[in-house]
């Protein structure tokens, strides 16, 4: 669905929105050299109401009224206006907003660019820039004609990368089509997609609405096609809704939370006038079902701003100051203390994709994997200087922490479940082998004759005396994509879904998570959810959009004929059950029960895992590969108290 523009006041873009950097929607014109010199030790959550008198009052929703100029071009003035509790008013000119970014350029460095953009924005395909040699460049226009070019790396003279050539079939085509009519507009600008789009759903519930999990793969396609725009749009206005201000009302979210989806709405202007505005309207969990906050959308932002400097080589965004100060608060909160003694993070049930009841409250691997990618993210942008030197070494701490965590407590092959299997319990001391007192009658039958001896995977959980041996994909792809594992763990993972391709892919790729839980299990664990009945919705059902994460890890681990096998399958039936949401049954064969279709996520899926296969050195730029730095650190502090000698060089040899 796309919000008409029409009956706003004067609503007009007179300029590219990539063109105009956003500048932080609290600092009203002339005070960026206030926040120059802020002072990043004091408390963040400070700014911006201390620093500019502000009234501490939160404000639930934020919108711009565009007005501009009788002469086309001159100028293009944006109103902030904060609404609910709080009254205050920011006005800001294109003409001065360059002056509050940090970088030196505003735009994109000339040479990172291999797309020249037309009028139009996303809804025309770019010419694009064919090299041919190191000193000359064809350009090749016509509704961007197939290009063959061959990427030098400075690093390694004898590397050449080529793309292949290949033109799009109907089906890629088709896909295209959908997802371009699936964007939202802001202001005539387009800011993301909805979650779905069928033109026959009377009831779309919040699926009209754009979520930041859902928009990741839409980003990624737009990125490797070449249209950043929408993903940067889309960067900084979900910026401009992130909590910035701590409150003390428990329906309040916390400081640094991103949403979990927006909506644009059209409302009336306090004037009386009969004109019209459009406002972004955020969601941070009040809405959902559960009314649970979204950990992940705050994980996903900072990955998504990562890879869309990684794919258009405009870094200067991230360098800005509202951005950093944004990647700052997300990490505040996720590196604030608390009374767990573990390195991951500590969530409710449904707070990530999984966003109802399924029994994965405590340190669910989703978030773990996510949580990793975002931290490697953030040390990759944050800008170094005196107030960020405390934040990079808790970054750094974290992440060398909670790799160690994860690859020790978390992993389960065949020799592991045996060392379970012989536990002994209620061990007090240091030296306790069962430091988690597991019991070993935890172990499910099911899975000790089902783990093949070639493969493994990560635990979905893993609390005091608790393990999920459930396994959740989405969680184990990104320990892949994130280097979160060994190498010898990364390659085991996929190992186990190639032994067990019929449980993860079946007829349709790929199950959410593997068993699905039944009988009186399903009972207790998700309350007798009627959507989540077994092999159905997020209890084993089937999940088309994780396509592009199962993509990009096997390409990563050099096993693309997996990933070709998987699209190859998906190309064939989800244009016929018009690209659903979810699948049910145990091997996937039947469209879900209450799936919505023409589900975005399902079509960007398909459409970024096949620009992956097509470019692999384009996918290179998505993952991580390992980095032995982290082994090097150390934070447990057992060596200085002279208890008991650090076990972190056992892991460490395990890679080296």
């Amino acid at each position: 669905m796309k919000p008409s523009c029409r009956i706003l006041s004067k609503c007009r873009n007179l300029r590219s929105f990539a063109q105009q950097p956003l500048i932080c929607p609290h600092l009203p014109s002339g005070d960026l050299l206030k926040f120059k010199v802020f002072d990043y030790n004091r408390k963040i959550h400070s700014y911006p109401f201390q620093l500019l008198g502000f009234r501490s009052e939160f404000h639930h929703t934020q919108k711009n009224l565009c007005s501009n100029q009788p002469s086309f071009g001159q100028s293009r003035i944006c109103f902030m206006v904060g609404l609910g509790r709080n009254r205050f008013l920011v006005g800001c000119d294109s003409s001065d907003v360059r002056d509050y970014s940090t970088s030196v350029e505003p735009g994109v460095n000339d040479k990172n660019f291999e797309s020249v953009y037309l009028k139009g924005g996303v809804n025309v395909k770019p010419f694009v820039v064919e090299k041919t040699t190191e000193d000359e460049e064809i350009l090749k226009g016509e509704q961007g004609d197939v290009i063959e070019k061959t990427v030098e790396d400075e690093s390694d003279e004898d590397l050449r990368v080529e793309s292949r050539k290949t033109e799009e079939s109907e089906i890629e085509k088709e896909a295209w089509r959908l997802l371009r009519n699936s964007i939202v507009t802001y202001c005539n600008s387009p800011v993301g997609t909805v979650a779905a789009n069928d033109p026959n759903d009377k009831t779309p519930l919040n699926y009209d609405q754009v979520f930041l999990r859902d928009f990741v793969p839409s980003a990624l396609a737009f990125l490797m096609k070449g249209e950043g725009e929408i993903v940067k749009n889309f960067l900084l206005y979900t910026l401009q809704l992130q909590s910035w201000e701590k409150t003390v009302d428990c329906y309040s979210p916390g400081q640094g939370l991103m949403p979990a989806s927006f909506k644009v709405r059209t409302v009336p202007l306090d004037d009386s006038s009969g004109k019209f505005e459009e406002v972004l309207d955020p969601d941070f969990g009040e809405s959902a079902i559960g009314r649970v906050a979204p950990v992940d959308s705050g994980l996903w932002w900072i990955i998504l701003l990562r890879a869309y400097g990684k794919l258009t080589g405009d870094f200067a965004l991230q360098e800005r100051v509202d951005v950093q100060t944004g990647i700052r608060l997300i990490l505040n909160l996720c590196l604030s203390d608390g009374f767990d003694m573990f390195p991951t993070l500590l969530v409710t049930d449904g707070s990530c994709m999984i966003d109802r009841r399924m029994g994965i409250h405590g340190h669910p691997l989703e978030i773990q994997a996510l949580f990793y990618s975002a931290l490697r993210c953030s040390r990759e942008m944050l800008v170094e200087d005196e107030g960020s030197k405390n934040l990079i070494r808790a970054v750094n701490n974290r992440l060398s922490a909670l790799s160690f965590h994860i690859r020790e407590y978390y992993w389960v092959d065949m020799k592991k479940i045996n060392e379970i299997y012989r536990y002994k319990t209620e061990e007090y001391s240091m030296d306790a082998i069962n430091k988690f007192n597991i019991y070993p009658e935890q172990i499910p039958h099911w899975l000790m004759d089902w783990i093949p001896s070639e493969g493994g995977y990560m635990l979905g959980n893993l609390q005091p005396a608790h393990m999920d041996f459930r396994f959740f994909t989405l969680g184990n792809l990104w320990s892949i994509v994130s280097s979160m594992g060994t190498p010898k763990q990364n390659q085991a993972i996929l190992n186990l879904i190639e032994a067990k391709w019929d449980d993860f892919i079946g007829q349709m790729p790929l199950k959410i998570c593997y068993p699905a839980v039944e009988n009186e299990e399903w009972r207790i664990i998700t309350g007798s959810d009627p959507k989540n009945t077994p092999w159905s919705y997020h209890n084993g059902g089937t999940w088309p959009t994780l396509l592009w994460q199962f993509t990009l890890a096997c390409i990563k681990m050099g096993r693309t004929d997996l990933a070709e096998k998987a699209v190859e399958m998906a190309e064939k039936q989800l244009p016929a059950d018009r690209w659903p949401e979810y699948y049910d049954t145990r091997f996937g064969k039947f469209v879900g029960k209450q799936a919505r279709l023409y589900q975005t996520w399902t079509i960007a899926g398909f459409l970024a895992s096949k620009m992956m296969l097509q470019n692999p050195h384009m996918a290179s730029l998505l993952y991580w590969d390992e980095d032995y730095e982290l082994l090097e650190i150390c934070v447990c502090g057992l060596t200085k108290s002279g208890r008991k000698k650090c076990s972190r060089w056992a892991a460490k040899s395990h890679i080296i």
